[in-house]
């Protein structure tokens, strides 16, 4: 359900909103299509990859179609047309396309009638691989660790917990003021470090078990394990889970200010990450990032001795590929690399795209 809901918002937010959109000219790419044929599994992004040089410009020449409903929304079998109005390019879709294959190999479009929910939408990205991070990662301050509730204790003197366990968590601060009926179980990870200032910007928290509560006494509270991806222990956090809400709508934008960032943080990679992974730089809300922005790549050049003056010297930066920030802390943000034509690696740098500032 949450990722058919993904979906949803993702397909309608990157088409239905112009705002926040940069004024970087819009560039068609060197043998794009007339029309195209959307296939099950495309994403908005592969799509109009295939049009424009800059994949996030894509709403800057989307053109309505009033006559259809729900024109926001791209499903399996429309098909996407390029024309021009005065001289400039525009997209829209053409709904009621079916492909079909016949047995001499042929491919036959016939019009369909649609009777299908808007879950069936592409996606603005690949909605699989954020779907964890929006809604189990948490990056939280020091403070906010030191004042979270946290497990105490189990039945039975045990000091390791899952499933269907009751475990005891207490908060001393708050005494549960703000009692909810759920939390999720936190276990403290990863330091991010600016790698320019030495700054802590915070401390990854990794969502690893879900609990409801049983019973209330004081700063004393009664949870009932419902959900466990790895053993819980004693100190592991407690935040709430029903006053996060997932922010999925991505308007793709340049950022309104100029970001120059790094790549401080992979996921479940060692050395390098590509198209479809997951990455931290150390930009915020504080920096002025918002969901929905692109950041391009850029490899550092390699450092080399001039063999005929001696001395060390640094080769051109060149741009690696592209991310869009999907979800955002004050010091920090997660993006998901769209495209990359070379290897990422850790203190790349992340900055707006060229043209937009």
């Amino acid at each position: 359900m949450m990722m058919k809901s993904v979906q949803r918002a993702l397909a309608f937010g990157l088409l239905v909103s112009l705002s926040g959109l940069a004024a970087a000219q819009v560039m068609l790419k060197d043998g794009h299509p007339g029309k195209y044929f959307v296939k099950n599994g495309d994403t908005l992004w592969d799509i109009s990859a295939r049009f424009l040089e800059e994949p996030w410009q894509w709403p800057e020449i989307w053109q309505i179609n009033e006559e259809i409903r729900n024109p926001h929304l791209i499903y399996p079998g429309d098909e996407i047309r390029l024309t021009y109005v005065n001289g400039e390019p525009r997209l829209s879709v053409k709904r009621g396309v079916e492909e079909k294959t016949l047995p001499n190999g042929t491919v036959k479009l016939t019009p369909k009638v649609r009777e299908i929910a808007n879950d069936e939408a592409i996606p603005a990205i690949p909605a699989g691989a954020i779907a964890a991070y929006l809604k189990e990662g948490l990056v939280v301050s020091r403070e906010e660790i030191a004042e979270a509730p946290y497990i105490v204790g189990g039945r039975d003197r045990r000091v390791i917990f899952g499933e269907g366990d009751t475990v005891y968590a207490r908060d001393v601060k708050d005494e549960w003021a703000d009692l909810q009926r759920g939390y999720g179980f936190y276990r403290v990870g990863e330091q991010y470090v600016d790698p320019d200032t030495n700054e802590v910007l915070g401390y990854e928290a990794r969502q690893i078990g879900l609990g409801r509560v049983a019973d209330h006494d004081e700063d004393m509270l009664t949870l009932r394990v419902t959900r466990s991806s790895e053993d819980l222990r004693i100190d592991d956090r407690l935040f709430s889970t029903e006053d996060r809400r997932v922010r999925s709508v991505l308007y793709p934008s340049a950022p309104d200010t100029k970001i120059e960032g790094k790549v401080i943080r992979f996921f479940d990679r060692i050395s390098s990450v590509a198209r479809n992974d997951v990455v931290v730089v150390n930009k915020g809300l504080r920096d002025g990032l918002k969901e929905g922005n692109v950041l391009d790549v850029f490899g550092q050049g390699e450092a080399v001795r001039d063999r005929q003056r001696g001395d060390m010297v640094r080769l051109p930066r060149e741009r690696t590929g592209s991310m869009v920030i999907f979800r955002v802390f004050d010091k920090v943000s997660y993006g998901l690399i769209m495209e990359s034509t070379r290897p990422i690696y850790m203190n790349d740098i992340a900055e707006s795209p060229a043209g937009s500032y």
